[in-house]
């Protein structure tokens, strides 16, 4: 993994306090599909790669699944914790995923990532996964991305030359694709010759940001800030709906490949 996207992936930890606030929660469907794609046993041992806050650790613990979570920064290690104190059966470690090795004779029968998969070296993640993994089990990991209807609200266009200023404008052509258009991953989940993917979800669906809640999505939306100039724009002229998705797939292995399960994005 380049030496700059290493460094950009501990900057979230700077987010740590608004992390779970600041975040939209993941749709209760992505998680009742995980389950039934996979079928996951209520006394099923997860592995979470990324877990932040917690965002995606919380709606698995409440159905009672056993979690060891695995969070690269201090902070958010520790906000997961304060989150997750309730469910005795989840285990947040502050560990590099890359470097990390549980007990030895430990298995699981999922292991996934929420909107962290991306962060993780690429040589080392898929084989690392399947290694982890119990005969049968599955690797799902998703993402959230900002899709444009049509007929977006113009603030998001006029709002780009901000971004552009601070150097975090949209990569490639704007507008970007409709929700329904935007590419999914699934390709690469193949293309690690470890894993087949079994099922592909997308979810849709608009959320409504005032100004104050625009503004503290900021730190976490595209990816984390580096310490770069800040420009900061009247907030009253943010108030409008912000369609979002949040794509998911599973895969899972035959004789050859490791059995796993994968989530991205896919067209309906």
């Amino acid at each position: 993994m380049p030496a700059e996207r290493q460094t950009l992936r501990t900057t979230f930890d700077s987010a740590a306090r608004t992390y779970q606030s600041a975040r939209p929660d993941y749709p209760d469907e992505l998680f009742a599909d995980l389950v039934a794609v996979t079928g996951l046993a209520p006394s099923a041992h997860l592995l979470e790669v990324g877990c932040g806050s917690g965002k995606a650790t919380v709606p698995l613990a409440r159905r009672g699944f056993r979690i060891t979570a695995v969070e690269l920064g201090a902070h958010l290690a520790d906000a997961a914790r304060a989150n997750l104190a309730p469910y005795p059966d989840v285990n947040v470690v502050h560990s590099n995923f890359e470097r990390w090795n549980p007990p030895d004779g430990t298995s699981f029968d999922l292991v996934y990532a929420a909107t962290a998969w991306g962060w993780i070296d690429p040589v080392v993640k898929y084989a690392k996964a399947a290694a982890l993994l119990r005969p049968g089990g599955h690797l799902a990991a998703w993402a959230a991305e900002h899709g444009m209807p049509e007929g977006f609200d113009p603030f998001f266009t006029d709002i780009q030359a901000v971004y552009n200023e601070i150097g975090e404008g949209h990569p490639g052509p704007w507008p970007p694709p409709i929700p329904d258009e935007v590419p999914d991953d699934s390709a690469a989940f193949e293309e690690s010759d470890w894993f087949d993917v079994v099922a592909v979800r997308r979810y849709v669906w608009a959320i409504d940001y005032d100004a104050d809640g625009y503004l503290a999505l900021g730190p976490h939306r595209d990816g984390p800030r580096q310490a770069r100039p800040s420009v900061r724009r009247d907030p009253a002229a943010i108030d409008g709906p912000a369609e979002r998705h949040r794509p998911s797939a599973l895969g899972r292995g035959d004789d050859r490949r490791p059995p796993a399960l994968t989530t991205h994005p896919s067209k309906r």
